[in-house]
């Protein structure tokens, strides 16, 4: 934690999403607007403070910034449930490929490699053509994605720790294989996965807002910044704050992930501290 509060580009990542997080609080409580009242009296109104509506209105009346806030909590929601899966099921296969090497190691990695073959924006589409357009698939999608990626990160980890001493000594004195995997090796491959953890977080806000964008994530009427943005490309030219806003939402909570992501690399990677 005192490295933590050292680090000035973890620490600004941290302070951004503590705002969003801050908003999703708030909005649970508390809106400028009904998110999903149209107004036909106040269609495409420009931001005002003098009617309330400091992001403007979008093609149907509804205030952008309700809408906004209202998105950041399902963004957040996707992005964290997707991530927590992925990482559970692709750490899990990962750990084990590693430890137990031979057949397990080769499939599993060759399972990995098939999906890895796939732009992950296309695996999303391909899993939400498969299984229907709601908010659940979105969040199994996104794990699919991420499955590899935690395989190959954990896999790497544990080859690297696996013939340590305290490892042997471990299998030595008569531990069983759960013990050491338990005891011995997730907490020492724990820092790549956090690492990952915080930096797949900003690509899930990304992939979310872009299976929406597409029309296979949150439907309408619901608010999501990707839905947001799919409906202002017919005003755009019009309208630019229906555009504007919710894309800079997105820019912002990925900016926080990403910073984050690279603080904790700097302060968990004994290699980088050495060298600054």
């Amino acid at each position: 934690m005192a490295r933590l509060l050292k680090n000035p580009i973890a620490l600004v990542g941290l302070a951004i999403i503590a705002l969003y997080t801050l908003i999703v609080i708030i909005s649970q409580f508390w809106l400028p607007f009904d998110p999903l009242q149209m107004d036909v009296a106040h269609i495409l109104e420009s931001p005002s403070f003098r009617t309330g509506h400091l992001f403007g209105t979008d093609e149907f009346g509804r205030d952008i910034l309700s809408r906004i806030m209202k998105g950041t909590g399902i963004s957040l929601l996707i992005a964290v449930l997707a991530t927590a899966i992925g990482a559970t099921i692709g750490t899990f296969m990962g750990v084990w490929a590693g430890f137990l090497g031979g057949a397990w190691d080769h499939w599993i990695m060759r399972l990995a490699d098939v999906l890895f073959s796939f732009p992950s924006l296309l695996l999303a589409i391909f899993v939400m053509a498969i299984l229907g357009e709601n908010t659940y698939n979105v969040i199994i999608a996104i794990s699919i994605v991420y499955i590899p990626q935690f395989a190959r990160v954990s896999r790497g980890a544990v080859l690297a720790i696996k013939n340590n001493e305290f490892v042997r000594a471990a299998f030595s004195s008569g531990a069983d294989r759960r013990f050491v995997l338990s005891r011995h090796l997730l907490p020492n491959i724990m820092m790549p996965i956090i690492v990952q953890s915080s930096l797949s977080l900003s690509v899930a806000i990304l992939l979310e807002s872009a299976l929406s964008f597409l029309g296979l994530g949150v439907q309408p009427p619901h608010p999501s910044w990707g839905n947001m943005l799919s409906s202002a490309r017919k005003v755009m030219m019009l309208a630019p704050w229906t555009a504007i806003y919710p894309g800079l939402a997105i820019m912002g909570l990925v900016l926080g992930f990403n910073l984050l992501g690279d603080g904790l690399r700097d302060i968990l990677d004994p290699r980088l501290r050495n060298i600054k």
